[in-house]
C-alpha cells in the first residue's frame, strides 16, 4: 500500500498507478496546540507499507516520522521510505563550530522507522550514507526531457556548474540530441561581485536547456538567464529536478526572459510538468 504525506498526494497517486499498489487513504489533523496527527488505513496490516513524503518542512519531516511509526503500529510487514525531495540534503557538514550536520540527524531519525529508503536526486548525493538502513540515490534527471519542445534548435545543455554536468548529460541523452556544457564562475575578490559565463561553447542562435537539481531562490539561475540572453541566445528553458520557487523565483525567472521552466513533482509546483514517479516505480519492485 502506498501511504501519502499530505504535501506529496500526487506523486503517490502516480506511484501508486505506476506500480499497481493501492494508495491508501490517509487523515491528516493538527489539534489547536499545533501538534499533528495522522491515520493510516488498517488494511495495511501484513503488507508492505511505503511511506512517500517529501520533507519540504519541519512539519512534513514530523509527519513523515509519524507515518512510518503508524504504519508499523498498524501492522505493516515492512516500511519503506520514499522521499521524493529531501529536506535539509545541502546541510551535509557542520560549515561553521557548533552547527550541526543537519542532514544526519534528519537521515537518523528517519532510519529509526523504516527497512529501506528511497530517495530522488538529493543536493549531495552522500546524504544516503547518513541513513542507518539501505538508502538509494534514485536519478530521475531523465524524465525532464520529456516536456521539452520537439523542435529544439540546434540544443544546448547547461548546467549551473561542472559538478552538475551529469544532469545535464541526462537530460541531453535523454532528449536525444544535442551538446553539453557548463557556467564558469569567476568571483571579484576586491568587490565580491560574481561573474558567470558557458565555458566553452557558444550559444548565439541557439536554445539553451538550463539544468539543475534544485532551484530555491532562483537568484543564480535568473542571471544564468540573462546572460545567455545578453549573448543572443535563441530561447532558454529552465529544467530542474526539485522545483522549490520560494518566495519570488519564478518571477525573477519570468523577468530575465526565460521561455519556459520545467520541475518534476517531486516537490508540487504548478511547473510541474512531468513525474518522477514512474522512474521510481522500478526500485520497488
Amino acid at each position: 500500500m502506498i501511504i501519502p504525506g499530505a504535501d506529496t498526494q500526487a506523486f503517490a497517486a502516480t506511484l501508486a498507478e505506476a506500480t499497481g499498489e493501492r494508495l491508501g487513504r490517509v487523515e491528516y489533523e493538527r489539534f489547536p496546540d499545533g501538534e499533528h496527527v495522522v491515520q493510516v488505513p488498517k488494511a495495511v496490516s501484513g503488507e508492505r507499507a511505503v511511506v512517500v513524503a517529501s520533507t519540504v518542512d519541519s512539519d512534513a519531516h514530523l509527519q513523515l516520522l509519524q507515518l512510518q511509526d503508524a504504519a508499523r503500529e498498524s501492522g505493516a510487514s515492512e516500511v519503506i521510505t520514499v522521499i521524493p525531495y529531501m529536506g535539509y540534503a545541502r546541510q551535509d557538514e557542520a560549515f561553521k563550530p557548533g552547527e550541526p550536520v543537519s542532514s544526519r540527524a534528519m537521515a537518523r531519525a528517519i532510519s529509526t522507522g523504516t527497512d529501506r529508503v528511497l530517495t530522488v536526486n538529493p543536493h549531495e548525493p552522500a546524504v544516503c550514507d547518513f541513513f542507518d538502513v539501505p538508502a538509494t540515490n534514485v536519478d530521475a534527471a531523465s524524465v525532464l526531457a520529456d516536456p521539452l519542445p520537439a523542435d529544439l534548435q540546434d540544443p544546448l545543455f547547461l548546467s549551473p556548474d561542472e559538478g552538475a554536468i551529469a544532469l545535464a548529460t541526462t537530460v541531453r541523452d535523454a532528449y536525444g540530441e544535442g551538446e553539453t556544457d557548463f557556467f564558469e564562475k569567476d568571483r571579484d575578490y576586491n568587490t565580491g561581485d560574481i561573474e558567470i559565463s558557458p565555458s566553452d561553447a557558444p550559444v548565439e542562435g541557439r536554445d539553451v536547456v538550463l539544468v539543475d537539481d534544485i532551484i530555491a531562490t532562483g537568484s543564480t539561475m535568473s542571471e544564468s538567464v540573462s546572460v545567455l540572453d545578453d549573448r543572443d541566445a535563441q530561447r532558454v528553458f529552465v529544467s530542474c529536478v526539485h522545483p522549490m520557487l520560494a518566495s519570488n523565483a519564478l518571477t525573477k525567472l519570468n523577468s530575465a526572459g526565460v521561455e519556459a521552466v520545467y520541475g518534476t513533482d517531486t516537490l508540487e509546483r504548478a511547473v510541474s510538468e512531468v513525474s518522477a514517479a514512474p522512474v521510481l516505480s522500478e526500485r520497488l519492485e
